[in-house]
């Protein structure tokens, strides 16, 4: 524009950048005040000072045992791969890669918020197809996507550090906030509304059955105790529920945590981990998924399963076993596969990780 030229009235004024989220003191102690975290492409040197020290930015997730769960399910081009679990996408990324523009991934999550934004973060790459599903439907994923069956089938049944640190998930004992707990929103029932009504019996069997926690008795006889003064709905509340119940005071506890040489497994750690579990039904819909793999799969395809339970790996385990022996699987892993100390110490929450694959 010239300087006799009219001044152009429609003009808009520059936008200014959004103010960065503020908070006390000279580091960030909650998820939403991460704000660097949230944005790891515009902060790169953060990620890797963050994995120096063995922690997961608040955004993002990292995948497990990547390559040794692509050695053994060997994805090729023009592959047909269903991902049960696409979480952040750390192991699609890899099986997109592998299958090449011939291939066809389809990935399932349960999460919608995760999908959408994993959906943005692959770039929606015309050979992949995303449906918000439980991976126990993979049978309707393969009707609606007209195939005859799948070259390779993947589930990491763990859940994402996203949900795990975001405190309105409720997923975690280390941050106060709603528990809810699912990882499907169309579920009817949050873990507050499970711990509020279920019977003694039936909280105990589920703390003994989904985490084998010892003082399960216990803890089941302290929520049903709490929840007659108090609706139990922040999961701070349960947190001291499960310290009362083990005898042990929190403040002491997180001291003589501090001069441990191994970290120790946090008191309500197996606790949070069966309410999920329950709410979720994570072991009816695994149990679902090993029923109806073998059909899914075309001769000769592969099924690979990551697990972070003992009752899950044993029910992994024994399915594919009974199916070596039924003659639905021509064979399958003669060892459990987990991390090496190199990934534990880079990346700590894969240290219960248990791989296990078949081939039909």
């Amino acid at each position: 524009m010239n300087a006799n030229d009219p001044p152009d009235n429609d003009a808009q004024p520059p936008q200014k950048p959004p103010r960065r989220v503020r908070y006390s003191g000279t580091h960030p102690k909650n998820y939403k005040q991460k704000y660097k975290e949230h944005n790891m492409e515009a902060y790169p040197e953060l990620k890797a000072h963050l994995s120096a020290k063995g922690k997961t930015p608040a955004s993002t997730h990292i995948p497990v045992m990547t390559k040794e769960v692509l050695d053994c399910l060997k994805p090729m081009p023009s592959d047909v791969v269903i991902d049960c679990t696409l979480g952040y996408g750390g192991h699609a990324s890899e099986f997109i890669e592998r299958i090449g523009s011939a291939g066809k991934l389809i990935a399932l999550d349960v999460d919608a918020s995760e999908l959408q934004r994993t959906k943005e973060r692959l770039n929606n790459p015309a050979n992949v197809s995303f449906h918000r599903s439980n991976f126990a439907g993979i049978a309707n994923a393969l009707s609606k996507e007209n195939l005859d069956g799948f070259d390779i089938i993947f589930a990491d049944l763990g859940i994402s550090s996203m949900q795990i640190d975001d405190p309105d998930r409720g997923m975690s004992y280390k941050n106060n906030g709603p528990l809810d707990m699912r990882m499907d929103d169309r579920i009817k029932q949050t873990a507050a509304d499970l711990l509020n009504t279920l019977s003694e019996k039936k909280l105990a069997m589920t703390l003994w059955e989904l985490s084998d926690e010892t003082d399960y008795e216990h803890i089941a006889r302290q929520i049903v105790t709490q929840r007659t003064d108090k609706p139990i709905t922040q999961t701070d509340h349960l947190v001291q529920i499960v310290f009362d119940a083990k005898g042990i005071n929190q403040k002491a506890w997180r001291q003589r945590r501090r001069t441990e040489k191994k970290r120790s497994l946090h008191p309500a750690a197996l606790t949070f981990q069966a309410m999920r579990m329950l709410v979720n039904d994570e072991i009816g819909c695994l149990k679902e998924l090993l029923r109806v793999a073998p059909y899914c799969l075309k001769p000769g395809g592969r099924i690979g399963i990551i697990s972070f339970h003992s009752g899950e790996d044993r029910i992994v385990k024994h399915s594919f076993r009974d199916g070596v022996r039924n003659g639905i699987y021509k064979t399958t892993a003669k060892e459990v596969i987990v991390p090496d100390n190199k990934e534990i110490n880079a990346n700590p929450r894969s240290a219960s990780a248990k791989f296990r694959w078949a081939v039909k």
